[in-house]
Formats: structure tokens, sequence, C-alpha cells
């Protein structure tokens, strides 16, 4: 039986059902030694969750994620000037992982932000929808079908089960994300990777540049490291002699220009969530500009600049506005078909560079 994938829309601890939280609390309470010695200075930690248990990643399979499973990656940095610990956790949510890992990623986010000190700025991040701060922490980003408790099995080189692997560079990060084997998934602006055990096939979109032709070489060049005997060929789009690529792909045919979303204008908004004169209400602060001493202490608010939505968490807030803020930013991007994208809760006095650059002093 396939087990329940994760409606994304419902995705916060604040939602989860009785259940599944004394199982979660069980288990911390039997063995959790997950927290022990993390945060205490600069670095990286990302942990998977199996079966409701915090497991750590091994250092050299950091940046490496499977769409069947959850984890939490904390990053523990100072700025320049001081000697301040900051932290940023972030719940990562594969397409195909089960809602008992979302939930408890979820939940054991929310313990690792109280182990911490409440200090750390959380954010929801979801497969295909990753931050720009998430991507920047890996020098490589590797996605690919699998988990522990989604019925999948992990894909082991050893194996050589064909996958087709689109590479491409965000910011400063290889980003390699497994794909449905077939014509629709490849684009001109990516290049491709046809990944079946000994054979390896490169194929570089037209208009893919240099930079990310060469890290799909470094790349596959690394895949050949761990298998001295398989053997790689580069295809350039439009190359006669490429019937191999094809054979795999399945079909040959025209390939669409790099994937690109219809640009419509949007209004960035500030809304403020408030108690203050009875029933809970949401209402818009301000648009596209946004002065600072506009949060309030006493409230919470929420900051959509798009592709990023903000939740901030007044001091003086009450108790049911520091509870239902982030549902309220989860549902209000349901109604906009918008469930995926990140999603960050910042307590005042905790905000980061980021967050303070879209507010005019």
């Amino acid at each position: 039986m396939k087990p329940q994938v994760v409606d994304f829309s419902d995705s916060n601890i604040a939602n989860l059902g009785t259940e599944l939280e004394k199982k979660v609390k069980l288990s911390a309470a039997q063995t959790e030694e997950a927290w022990k010695d993390v945060g205490k200075q600069e670095g990286l930690w990302v942990w998977r969750i199996e079966n409701f248990k915090v497991i750590p990643v091994p250092k050299e399979s950091y940046g490496l994620f499977y769409g069947g499973d959850s984890y939490i990656v904390l990053h523990t940095y100072k700025l320049p000037d001081g000697p301040k610990l900051y932290h940023d956790v972030h719940f990562w949510l594969g397409q195909e992982t089960t809602q008992d890992e979302a939930g408890t990623a979820a939940y054991k986010t929310v313990e690792l932000d109280d182990f911490l000190l409440g200090i750390p700025v959380q954010h929801r991040e979801v497969q295909g929808y990753e931050s720009p701060l998430f991507v920047s922490y890996f020098k490589q980003l590797r996605v690919l079908k699998g988990g522990v408790a989604s019925g999948f099995k992990h894909v082991e080189e050893k194996e050589y089960k064909t996958r087709l692997l689109r590479i491409n560079v965000e910011q400063k990060t290889t980003t390699i994300r497994e794909v449905p084997l077939g014509l629709n998934s490849l684009n001109r602006g990516d290049v491709f990777v046809v990944d079946a055990g000994l054979t390896i096939i490169q194929w570089n979109g037209s208009k893919s540049n240099g930079h990310e032709k060469n890290k799909a070489m470094e790349f596959t060049r690394a895949l050949v490291g761990e298998r001295p005997k398989a053997k790689i060929t580069v295809y350039d789009e439009g190359d006669t002699d490429a019937g191999p690529f094809w054979a795999f792909i399945g079909e040959r045919g025209t390939v669409p220009e790099e994937n690109k979303v219809e640009e419509k204008p949007f209004k960035k908004l500030l809304l403020c969530v408030s108690d203050s004169t009875g029933p809970l209400k949401t209402t818009v602060v301000a648009t596209d500009k946004f002065k600072r001493d506009q949060l309030k202490t006493e409230d919470v608010f929420i900051l959509d600049v798009e592709n990023q939505v903000y939740v901030w968490i007044g001091k003086g807030a009450t108790k049911q506005e520091k509870n239902e803020g982030f549902n309220i930013a989860i549902k209000y991007l349901n109604e906009q078909g918008r469930n995926k994208i990140p999603i960050s809760r910042i307590l005042e006095g905790g905000e980061n560079q980021v967050f303070e650059a879209y507010f005019d002093k």
C-alpha cells in the first residue's frame, strides 16, 4: 500500500494530529541524541527523518536529498563584525514524502528551535521550490527519487537503474534533479545527463551556458570515478549522431526553449495578523514599499515578496497570534495556488539581512 503523500497546504506542526504528536514525543523521550553539541560553533548539520526519529546524514552526503523523504538542515554562522552566533533551521519536504515524515520534520524543527533558545529563523522548504538561501549551503544539490518510508528504495549507483538528471547552476550551486525519462523533461536552457550505469551521456541544450556544461562534466567524471568501467559521451543539441541519447529518451522531437513562467504584475504585500479588536483578523498594511516602523511589536506580520513569504512574530504578540501566524500564511498561499514556495518564521530581534533589505529605514 502506497503511503499518503504530504499535502503541502497543511504542512505545519500546529495542524498535526495528536496521535502523531504522541509518537514523536515518545520517540524523543526514549532516545534523542540529534541536538547534542549542535549550533555551538559555525557549521552545517543535516538530518533525515526515519520512523519518527532524527538521523544524522553523513557529511559526505550533504547536498543529496531524496524526494520520498523529509530533512532538517541547520546553518549556524557569525557576522563579520561580531562573535554572536546566528541560526537558520530549515525543514525540507520531498514531493513524495509522507504526512508523518513531514509532520515529524516540522515538529522537530520547533524542538531544535527551542533547544537553541528560540534564536533561529525557521524555514519551510519544498522540493523544487527551495529558497536561494537553502541552495547556497551546498556546492552541489542533488535531488533523486526514493525514500525511507515512501515505499521507494533509494537508488544506489551499483543498481544502474537508468535515470535522467537535469543540471543547471543556481547562484554558485550546481543543482542536479532527477526528472522523468522522456522528451517532455528536456529544454534548451539546461544540460541533461542520462545515467545508465556504465553508459553516461551528457546532452547540452543549445541555450545552456559554458559554466553549466563544465559543471555537468565535473559531475559525470565523478560518476566515472565511482565506476571505472563507465564511458562518457557528450552531445550538443542538433548533433545528428546523438541516436544513443534519443534511444534512452524514447523518442526524438522538438525540444522547447528554456521553461519560462509567464510574468504577471505582482504587488508585494505586508499583512498584519491581530486579535486586538476581538476575533483574529488579517489586514493589508502596505503594498510594494515598506517602512520598518510598520512592524508593531504587539502583532504578527506576513511579508509576501512573491517568491518568499516571511512570518514576523512580535515580542508582544498574543499567544493566539503567535500560534496562528504561520498557519494563516500557509492558508493565504494555498488560496492563491502558491503553497509550495518557501516560508520563513522570524522572531522580533532575530531578523536577518535578507528580511531587513525589504524595508526602508
